[in-house]
């Protein structure tokens, strides 16, 4: 069985790709689904459950059709998946109660800030590694809990179940046979004690959840069930899963203290692994549980950026600037700067190292001789801005600062992004030959528990060399250009905070 079939499950869209035993893209199909944007109510963002199932499947039965592949000739399957966002569906019909809430979605900002007032957050902190933050699933699951009718009365009854998307999907490969997540899923929930290993009752008790809503916790490199046959995927053996910047995390190879990637994809994460001691950041930095084939929990640090990619998107449906994402590029690079332009694409809120839930958006510094280029540029510039904000940070809870970045996702593909990224940073930029890191590092979790693969060093051996971005600009420049960012944030910052009569913003 030559082949590994990923299936990556991202925000905007789902994608299957099938790996050759030398990692490289034997073929690949992709569906974009629906963004749901609830009327009247800001910061909101759902998903369609069915349109995340139906859109994953038809990827997986499209890239096997299109690559002349049959079910037999694949050893595993992999899956990885945008993380944090929350279904909740019936046990006995398998249909969700209420549409999936995003990762991206903001709903939950009174109750974390009501909890902080509590003085939960040190508890919830030392327990999860994690910030008190409606990113989070925790807030998601009491949303649902209650306000849909009936879910707390069905849940309390043992009768709901819940699952971030890859628990979904494997409910359904395997007709509601296997509810599982794997450790790096569990530990984004705000429920998961990843010191521990186990789901925390007290928690749950914080949060209102009936611990029979969980799914059972696996490694990310199990066997875990087969697809059913019904599918049109035969009896595929699921043998991999992770969230996907973990699996990035994976696929980029660094399962060493100290190794570090970016992913540019609708956001943007920057991890580092810090190896199997629990740590807990000063720089408000996220600790999470890494993927680890060698079964035992490991660590790493983590700065998310909710909006990196996704500043592409906007200027490509909102703003109608162009019609194809990669043009982004080449309209960027008809200008030689972005003339004193800074964007800070705080659509919903700030992530790290700042955590500001009612940051908005904003684009200054705009004058009469502005044009579309600079804005464009301006929109790239602002991704690599905030990884350079959360490596700053990162790099000061490290022993030693890191020597260069493994980047990949798509925007990775930007040369003129990377190029940028490395001269802010000072520090060679490294990307892949294969930037589909993500699913490729699902591929690498499930082949190594099929034997597919032997190690990890045989996995290194196969993989083809690097590009490498090295820094070519004027330091001060770009220490001018961050503290120009920097100051543009702080505009932003609490903007969309509501105000009481007689109160004043900060």
């Amino acid at each position: 069985m030559p082949y590994v079939l990923a299936l990556d499950q991202g925000t905007t869209s789902s994608r299957a790709i099938l790996f050759g035993h030398d990692g490289r893209i034997a073929g690949t199909a992709q569906h974009e689904f629906r963004q749901l944007y609830p009327a009247g109510e800001t910061g909101w963002v759902e998903h369609d459950p069915y349109d995340i199932l139906t859109s994953q499947l038809t990827a997986a039965v499209e890239v096997l059709a299109k690559a002349a592949i049959r079910p037999r000739d694949v050893a595993a399957l992999g899956i990885t998946n945008q993380r944090e966002t929350t279904v909740v569906w019936d046990r006995e019909t398998g249909k969700p109660v209420y549409n999936a809430i995003v990762w991206q979605d903001r709903r939950g900002a009174p109750l974390c800030r009501q909890l902080a007032e509590e003085g939960a957050e040190p508890t919830i902190r030392a327990r999860t590694g994690l910030l008190l933050d409606p990113y989070f699933s925790a807030t998601k699951i009491r949303w649902i809990l209650d306000n849909v009718p009936g879910a707390r009365a069905a849940a309390e009854a043992g009768k709901l179940a819940f699952g971030t998307v890859d628990s979904w999907l494997v409910w359904n490969l395997t007709s509601g046979g296997r509810h599982r997540t794997d450790r790096t899923n569990a530990s984004r929930t705000l429920l998961y004690n990843i010191v521990e290993d186990r789901w925390d009752a007290e928690l749950l008790r914080l949060f209102g959840i009936p611990e029979s809503m969980l799914p059972e916790v696996v490694w990310s490199s199990e066997p875990v069930g087969r697809v059913t046959t019904t599918l049109g995927l035969g009896e595929i053996e699921i043998a991999g899963m992770a969230g996907d910047q973990q699996a990035a995390l994976f696929g980029q190879l660094c399962i060493d203290a100290g190794d570090a990637k970016n992913t540019y994809g609708t956001g943007c994460f920057l991890l580092e692994h810090i190896g199997e001691r629990f740590m807990l950041s000063g720089q408000r930095l996220i600790t999470t549980l890494a993927a680890s084939p060698r079964r035992r929990l490991e660590y790493a640090f983590e700065g998310s950026i909710f909006a990196g990619g996704a500043v592409v998107q906007w200027l490509r449906d909102n703003m109608r600037f162009f019609s194809r994402s990669p043009d982004v590029e080449s309209i960027a690079a008809e200008v030689s700067s972005a003339a004193g332009v800074v964007f800070v694409p705080a659509f919903t809120g700030l992530g790290a190292p700042h955590w500001d839930p009612y940051a908005s958006g904003m684009i200054i510094g705009i004058e009469r001789s502005t044009e579309i280029g600079h804005i464009a540029r301006a929109a790239l510039e602002s991704i690599a801005f905030q990884v350079a904000d959360v490596l700053e940070a990162m790099n000061s809870e490290s022993r030693q600062p890191l020597r260069e970045l493994r980047v990949d996702g798509g925007a990775a593909a930007n040369d003129l992004l990377m190029q940028f990224q490395a001269d802010l940073l000072q520090l060679p930029v490294r990307r892949p030959a294969v930037l589909e890191t993500t699913a490729l590092g699902a591929a690498y979790l499930a082949g190594l528990a099929v034997g597919f693969w032997g190690s990890t060093d045989e996995i290194r051996s196969l993989r083809a060399p690097d590009t490498r971005f090295k820094p070519g600009a004027d330091p001060k420049q770009m220490q001018a250009r961050q503290a120009k960012w920097r100051d543009a944030v702080r505009r932003a910052g609490g903007w969309s905070r509501p105000v009481h009569a007689g109160e004043e913003k900060p």
